[in-house]
């Protein structure tokens, strides 16, 4: 055991002497790995990101919570004019239902609360934000919402019914337009097209939906508020947000909101449904494709580079092999085993691969900081199970791509190497 503990130590301590002397030839012979890596750590971290960004959202878009809409969550390819064609939800069915709710026995569901947006700029003395996402709804959408107030409050059933011009504001909209302090907001005017609203609350910062959409840059008011300044209640389209109870299934809690709706729309059995019942895991049907996509990608730019790195690798090895001729007939002469000559060879190549995996790591690290950078809201999460992955990857690397030339030069005739010239 002791001799072969020896053994490895002096394998690394002559494979770091080559690598030293031959610094040049040994970075060019690790570009493929380098490549590769970069590919690898790359590819895992977005995946990575994406998995973890698209669970924290589904917090903030609910995984209790379903979307009765008119358009489905997925491409609908050629089909459009199909949902096109379907009659606008109204936000009134959200009435409908809640009565079908609270007379449906053991029902699977809590509430329903309707849902209508519009896009408007939004202005407080000579500060102004333009493209934030307003909407209307009642007093019971706290039901049916993760995100906290950080001050002030949400507004009340006597303020919503009465269409009252009151607004809660998101986090960066409260940023933009009080930047000495959200608290400050609360009492506040601030105007939609010139109309004037009072800030009553001020939600604590949510993110966005994978680096993309932001759950900061809403402003919600009473449904009737919007309906009679911004938004017609024939040419819009309402969303109707139905919370299910928490032990209830998502087969059973959609169920029953496709039967609830169906009676709300009036349809016949045997009628195809004309609504669409969201939820977030059709999210990550259209998330799948692209992860996988990544995945593909990633895949064959790193097994092309490593490939290509193998081969540089193995092609160097064999060079090697054949300069230290002598060196080796010398060693097997003084008794040196065909086993330490494979492990010396054998560390030789893998430790290039492992200095290029190193530095692969460490170009990729930069890179993910750069892109961080640019896009701080977008996941990117390099694990230690990614690293760990990456070196096992460089080393095995190493290990296939130079287990040919070791093994011909732990073969050599001791006589003959000793006569090479």
């Amino acid at each position: 055991m002791k001799l072969l503990l020896n053994e490895i130590i002096e394998s690394i301590r002559i494979a770091l002497e080559q690598v030293n002397q031959h610094r040049m030839r040994s970075l060019l012979t690790a570009l493929g790995v380098i490549i590769g890596i970069i590919a690898v750590t790359l590819m895992g971290t977005a995946i990575k990101g994406i998995d973890i960004g698209f669970r924290n959202s589904l917090d903030m878009l609910g995984t209790d919570t379903f979307y009765v809409e008119k358009w489905p969550w997925r491409d609908v390819g050629d089909e459009w004019m199909k949902y096109r064609n379907r009659p606008n939800l109204q936000a009134s069915y959200a009435k409908d239902v809640n009565e079908i709710i609270q007379a449906t026995p053991d029902s699977t569901l809590i509430i329903a609360v309707p849902t209508v947006w519009s896009r408007q700029r939004i202005e407080r003395e000579d500060r102004e934000i333009s493209g934030i996402d307003t909407m209307g709804t009642n007093a019971d959408y706290p039901f049916t919402d993760n995100a906290t107030i950080e001050h002030g409050r949400f507004f009340t059933d006597a303020e919503a019914v009465a269409g009252r011009n009151v607004v809660v504001l998101g986090y960066d909209v409260a940023q933009a337009l009080f930047p000495e302090g959200h608290e400050q907001a609360i009492g506040k005017t601030v105007k939609i097209r010139n109309i004037k609203y009072t800030v009553v609350g001020v939600y604590a910062k949510q993110g966005s939906f994978l680096g993309m959409q932001s759950f900061d840059r809403n402003v919600i008011m009473p449904l009737p508020s919007l309906r009679k300044f911004f938004v017609s209640r024939w040419w819009s389209s309402a969303t109707i947000k139905v919370q299910k109870r928490e032990e209830a299934t998502i087969a059973d809690a959609r169920d029953e909101i496709i039967g609830a709706m169906r009676r709300v729309r009036g349809l016949e059995p045997g009628e195809e449904n004309d609504f669409e019942v969201n939820q977030s895991d059709a999210i990550e049907e259209q998330l799948g494709p692209i992860k996988q996509g990544l995945a593909l990608a990633g895949f064959f730019v790193t097994g092309l580079a490593l490939f290509v790195g193998a081969i540089g690798i193995m092609n160097i090895t064999f060079v090697s092999v054949k300069e230290r001729t002598k060196e080796i007939g010398t060693r097997r002469a003084i008794g040196a085993r065909r086993r330490s000559i494979l492990m010396q060879f054998l560390t030789e190549s893998s430790m290039i691969c492992l200095l290029g995996g190193i530095t692969g790591l460490g170009i990729a690290f930069i890179l993910k900081s750069v892109v961080a950078q640019f896009a701080p809201d977008f996941p990117l999460v390099m694990s230690g199970e990614l690293i760990l992955l990456a070196v096992l990857i460089s080393i095995g690397t190493g290990v296939v791509s130079g287990f040919a030339p070791a093994l011909q030069a732990a073969f050599l005739d001791p006589a003959e190497a000793l006569r090479h010239e």
